[in-house]
Order: structure tokens, then C-alpha cells, then sequence
């Protein structure tokens, strides 16, 4: 399976995705439809072959993916790191709190930052890590109130948030199995969670690492040293 035909399948999954039916004060910001462009080419590059880990997100972060189009996706290692740089487009409706300027913004995505980092330094450069590893978020959405505040997965109405979680699931079931994955690391407990759930029957490992959010006190005090002890534990580093 190649980013190209991986790229099709996300085509009907972002569909689908627009084609849900939120609650009216609920802002929903779709980067792999905006963003396609950096999304598009993060596959094609990154997305080829058979990928033994899968690292898991919960959903994009105001200054993250939904700036760049890519998981984690902070300004600096997007560019820097994974060499993507493209024109990013706007979301159907956009809150004056949450703008995007894509490349252009200045704002750190401190979760980002930090998981690339944790790349850099024991995989050396991206080549080397997307040779057996890929990076994916669930749900590819990012939710805020009129407020703008930041709105998890889990806090959407039941009715829509079990719409939301089937066409996840699904769209994760295909990329694991498209990408013949011998585990998945939910990068927090939430995605662990979701990973367990979809997958409890095939034959796939699930795993998790913590966190890298500012809001966790633990991910503070050294989270590429935490990482990598939890990846040790499971024999992948």
C-alpha cells in the first residue's frame, strides 16, 4: 500500500467526516480538507510501505495539525524536520480566536514540538523513523466552542460523538491494516483507549506512551525521557 492510494481513502473519509451533523455552537475545523495539500504530501512521502508502529493521537491541537495538516504538526519540525511546507488553505467557518495561518503562524504547539524533538533525537532525521513508523491523530477534527475554546472528542454529545467514533474507527482499521502495523502506541489514554476498542481482534499490539501536552505536570518534568523508558518496556526501543 503507497501514500497514493492511502491518500484515496482519506479523500472519503474527510467527505464523510463533513457530512456529519454537529451541535450549532460547535466550531469544527477539518485540516485534512484545508490542509490537504501538506496532508497529501506528508502520505506521499512518509506513508509507503509496511509501518511496524503506528503512534496514535487523540485530535489536532488549535496550533498544530489544525495549522499544518500534519499529526502533532508544530510550525518549526513540520518544516524543518519533516520538509513540508505548503499554502494551507481556511475551514468553512472559522472562530476569530482560533485563526490559521498555516506556515505563517507563530504560535509554538508545545506537544509537537516535543514529540519531534523526542524523533530527532533517537531516530536522527525522518527518513529513518517513517521507514518503519507512521504518525496518525483518530480523529482528524479539531472542535471548539463560540468561545473558542478547545472541545476533546469525548466531550461531544453522545449521538454525535458515536457518528464521529465509527468513521474513526473504521478509517484506523483500514490505515493498520493497509499498513500491515504490528503495533499501535497511543500517545496518551485516550488514544490507547480508541486503539484497544477497534482493534481488540486482530492481531496488533497496543501500547502507550504519555502524553507530551504543558497541561500534564508529569509530561513537564522530562517527557522524551518517560517516553523512551515506556517504549523500552515494550521491547521497540
Amino acid at each position: 500500500m503507497t501514500g497514493y492510494s492511502i491518500l484515496q481513502k482519506v479523500k472519503i473519509f474527510s467527505n464523510n467526516l463533513n457530512n456529519l451533523i454537529f451541535d450549532r455552537d460547535l466550531i469544527v475545523y477539518n485540516p485534512i480538507e484545508y490542509a490537504v495539500d501538506s496532508y497529501s504530501l506528508y502520505l506521499k512521502k512518509y506513508g509507503n510501505g509496511q509501518k511496524d508502529i503506528l503512534f496514535m493521537g487523540m485530535n489536532p491541537g488549535p496550533w498544530g495539525m489544525a495549522q499544518t495538516g500534519i499529526p502533532f504538526g508544530a510550525i518549526h519540525p513540520v518544516k524543518n524536520f519533516l520538509k513540508i511546507e505548503t499554502k494551507i488553505g481556511k475551514p468553512a467557518l472559522e472562530h476569530n480566536k482560533r485563526p490559521i495561518d498555516g506556515f505563517a503562524c507563530s504560535r509554538q504547539e508545545v506537544s509537537g514540538s516535543r514529540f519531534w524533538a523526542w524523533v530527532e533525537e533517537n531516530w536522527s532525521n525522518a527518513d529513518n523513523f517513517f521507514c518503519n513508523c507512521f504518525v496518525h491523530n483518530y480523529c482528524p477534527l479539531a472542535f471548539f466552542d463560540t468561545q473558542g475554546r478547545n472541545i476533546t472528542p469525548e466531550k461531544i454529545n453522545l449521538t454525535e460523538r458515536l457518528a464521529l467514533e465509527e468513521l474513526c474507527g473504521e478509517f484506523l482499521l483500514d490505515l493498520v491494516m493497509a499498513m500491515n502495523c504490528k503495533w499501535v502506541i497511543g500517545i496518551g489514554n485516550y488514544a490507547e483507549s480508541k486503539a484497544r476498542k477497534i482493534l481488540k481482534n486482530r492481531n496488533v499490539e497496543i501500547g502507550k506512551v504519555l502524553h507530551p501536552s504543558p497541561a500534564s505536570p508529569l509530561a513537564n518534568k522530562g517527557w522524551s525521557n518517560l517516553a523512551t523508558q515506556q517504549m523500552i518496556s515494550y521491547g521497540l526501543m
